[in-house]
């Protein structure tokens, strides 16, 4: 059978017959915005170039990519250097002086791979943005936004709103964060647990930048209550020992156990199941941009495959015939094959990414 590729406007007319038209967002959206700082390296990849040979031994002697698992243990390592050998003060601080530089080179990683303030992006790009966000979540459309991106950009594009009040956007968002009860002049919002996230259809899979795990809550910075730059705002956070939410492991099963260990992300994996598992009267679309449907996320992405999700349509950037988007075309294959007996067939369609034009 000949491939066709259909245009991004082609796909969302074949999805208008659906009762739920929902957004899954990969790397490839920031992408599209920001080619020049955003790669689909992983963050840890990023550091690793600046970090010490140590630094970059323990990552793998733990095998783990998780910053805050490996600044905890040199921490805790140094504390206990004290008790068992209280002599050794050269290693000690030697500890704790890598635990900040990893913290620096956390920090420099995040600053080398985003605008540092939301005007960097031109007024035009985000009504483009805006536009594309509103067919899931504008006036009177029912649909939800999943993100496996922990950069802001899809925050600011939804926080954006157009200077001319007659040509606005609406859109309709939630991502389940509240005013702290008990100190509402807070410099952040709360996520306040299920019971207040009823109403949420925005949702970060695998955490996000300005999301930080204050321990007894977690807490969402924000431009408009701090007033201050992405860095400034992490800078501050790490001094105080708090760490950003991201999943910034390389495997699936990897990132599968950091997400079932936070509320907020099992919360956020669980909608997104219902969304493949259930399926409206008049069937469920799934859009997906800018994902590579790599083995590294199938603990998101089979989750389509094995649920009752009625049709996926998923861009494909450039040439159809590529490497990279044949080896997309085989991993949709594998994961349309993962349905269920029993269960409907899962269709599934290519767009061209950019006719969706989602920066302009």
């Amino acid at each position: 059978m000949k491939f066709e590729l259909l245009s991004f406007d082609a796909a969302f007319a074949k999805a208008a017959a659906y009762g739920k038209r929902h957004l899954l967002l990969g790397n490839g959206f920031s992408i599209a915005c920001k080619r020049d700082i955003f790669s689909y390296l992983s963050l840890f990849e990023e550091a690793r170039r600046t970090m010490s040979v140590e630094l970059a031994a323990i990552f793998d002697a733990m095998g783990t990519q998780d910053f805050e698992e490996v600044i905890r243990a040199l921490q805790n390592a140094a504390a206990i250097v004290g008790v068992y050998r209280p002599k050794f003060y050269s290693t000690k601080n030697l500890l704790l002086s890598d635990a900040e530089k990893l913290k620096v080179d956390l920090i420099r990683a995040v600053a080398g791979r985003h605008p540092a303030r939301p005007n960097e992006i031109a007024d035009e790009r985000y009504i483009a943005c805006r536009s594309f966000l509103a067919k899931f979540v504008g006036e009177g459309v029912s649909g939800k936004i999943y993100t496996m991106n922990y950069d802001l950009l899809l925050y600011w594009a939804l926080m954006h709103e157009e200077e001319d009040a007659l040509a606005r956007i609406a859109l309709k968002h939630d991502d389940g964060f509240r005013k702290d009860h008990d100190d509402y002049d807070a410099p952040y919002v709360e996520w306040q647990g299920e019971g207040a996230a009823h109403g949420q259809n925005i949702h970060y899979l695998h955490g996000a930048l300005h999301l930080f795990d204050a321990g007894h809550q977690l807490q969402k910075y924000t431009w408009l209550n701090t007033g201050k730059a992405l860095v400034d705002q992490a800078n501050e956070a790490l001094k105080n020992d708090l760490f950003p939410l991201f999943v910034a492991e390389g495997h699936s099963n990897s990132k599968r156990a950091k997400i079932q260990h936070s509320a907020y992300l099992h919360h956020n994996f669980k909608s997104f199941s219902g969304v493949c598992s259930t399926t409206a009267r008049d069937g469920t679309a799934l859009f997906v941009y800018g994902h590579s449907f790599h083995a590294n996320d199938a603990h998101i992405l089979n989750m389509i495959g094995y649920g009752k999700l009625t049709h996926v349509f998923v861009s494909l950037y450039g040439d159809p015939s590529s490497k990279e988007n044949i080896a997309i075309r085989n991993n949709v294959d594998y994961i349309s094959n993962l349905r269920p007996r029993g269960y409907p067939a899962l269709k599934a369609d290519f767009y061209d990414a950019a006719s969706a034009k989602i920066w302009g």
